[in-house]
């Protein structure tokens, strides 16, 4: 397939519209079969893209497949029928993880030549006619175009070139607890420019290279408050259970990574961002490792903003296994207006015991509510919230998996 001429437009036409309204069914049952060709076709022809870019984990157990069928069934289904909601918020959390990774634009046309032949190998050409060819073109290239655009502001904020977020650093410190997650401190060598500001609950991307010589890249949420050129990130030991694989560069990290080391790191990004200076109430709410964003954003509150109400929800399986429990205690006693409340499947003095159950709770109205961890466990919040009578805008969520229309049971 070719690029049609009028890519620049704003909207479908309505013949391209009605052709990707009656070809979408037919398009999203056969989606896991197009993006399984997809990236087959996809490392044939760019290996380099598999060993260096791609979360193999991901690919593994397919999440990644998933996660590019849901982004382009959502973007598609918006398009004809924009009484959906908008898909402001898949945009910015794909084209920040793509900042991370120093995605540019060239290689959206990567994508896109083995995404369409793809198409054609599983649908076949006799259904792929070229007015249905032509409208799915468009259909990705303005869900790409809005992406590099956002990528690009995204650089620009940076202030860096597109791609250009890779840095050398030293790690100063490593802080080991016993739930198995440890966090680093890194800063830029001697000469080189200081690390920057970021936001809290934002992340930055560990690029490591592994015994067989892939490098593969992660993401880790930032846990120190911002300033001094200095950057603290959690990693958790992530070994292999219920088909789902060990995190080889997590445990790589946990295995090699001291003080005094070098590491290869991106340049914070992640659009899942708490504003420090507002005074409306605060509800956090994270399970297992979900409660790293939190540290950070609680980091941030007790160095700028400590009388800011804010509640901390925390649903793990036993204190042992609660990732940086003392430093979340020791930030709630910093805070002016702040309070924590803890859930453990085990049995423990001084937390509930069970799921986490928001039941009895109640909270001001123009409380804003953050949530991080495995997808059941947000899609569980999130119901008891709705069920509560809290808007859908005052619910901002990250998860550890890609994005993806059915339930992910797997961490990244």
């Amino acid at each position: 397939m070719t690029t049609p001429a009028h890519r620049g437009a704003p909207e479908l036409t309505p013949a391209e519209a009605e052709t990707v309204r009656a070809t979408l069914p037919l398009i999203g049952a056969n989606i896991d079969r197009i993006t399984g060709t997809f990236y087959a076709t996809l490392f044939e022809h760019h290996p380099a893209l598999r060993r260096d870019l791609f979360n193999r984990g991901n690919q593994a157990q397919g999440s990644q497949q998933r996660a590019l069928a849901a982004s382009i069934a959502t973007f598609a289904g918006y398009l004809v029928d924009p009484a959906l909601p908008h898909p402001t918020e898949l945009l910015a959390r794909i084209g920040h993880k793509h900042a991370s990774l120093g995605i540019t634009p060239d290689q959206y046309q990567v994508v896109h030549d083995n995404l369409f032949a793809a198409i054609v190998a599983v649908l076949g050409a006799d259904v792929v006619t070229p007015p249905v060819a032509a409208a799915w073109d468009r259909v990705y290239w303005m869900m790409a175009d809005a992406l590099i655009d956002l990528e690009k502001q995204l650089y620009v904020g940076a202030g860096v070139e597109p791609g250009d977020v890779f840095r050398r650093v030293t790690v100063t410190e490593r802080a080991d607890d016993a739930a198995g997650t440890a966090v680093f401190t890194v800063v830029a060598p001697d000469g080189a420019d200081p690390l920057p500001y970021f936001l809290p609950g934002q992340y930055l991307s560990v690029g490591v290279r592994l015994p067989d010589g892939a490098r593969q890249l992660r993401q880790y949420s930032l846990v120190n408050a911002p300033g001094g050129g200095v950057l603290e990130f959690a990693v958790k030991r992530v070994r292999s259970a219920a088909g789902c694989p060990a995190g080889e560069v997590s445990n790589h990290l946990h295995d090699t990574v001291h003080a005094g080391d070098e590491l290869e790191i991106t340049l914070p990004f992640g659009d899942l961002a708490v504003d420090p200076d507002a005074a409306t109430p605060l509800v956090l709410i994270s399970a297992g490792i979900g409660a790293t964003p939190m540290i950070g954003v609680l980091e941030h509150l007790a160095a700028r903003n400590p009388d800011r109400p804010v509640r901390v929800l925390h649903a793990d399986q036993a204190s042992g296994t609660h990732p940086l429990r003392d430093r979340m205690r020791a930030l709630i006693g910093r805070l002016n207006a702040a309070s924590l409340d803890l859930w453990y499947t085990e049995p423990t003095p001084g937390a509930h015991r069970g799921l986490l159950d928001l039941g009895g709770i109640t909270f001001a109205p123009d409380t804003e509510f953050y949530l991080c961890g495995a997808t059941g466990f947000l899609d569980a919040v999130r119901a008891q919230l709705a069920a509560a009578g809290v808007p859908a805008r005052r619910i901002h969520l990250e998860q550890f998996t890609p994005t993806d229309w059915q339930a992910l049971s797997c961490p990244v």
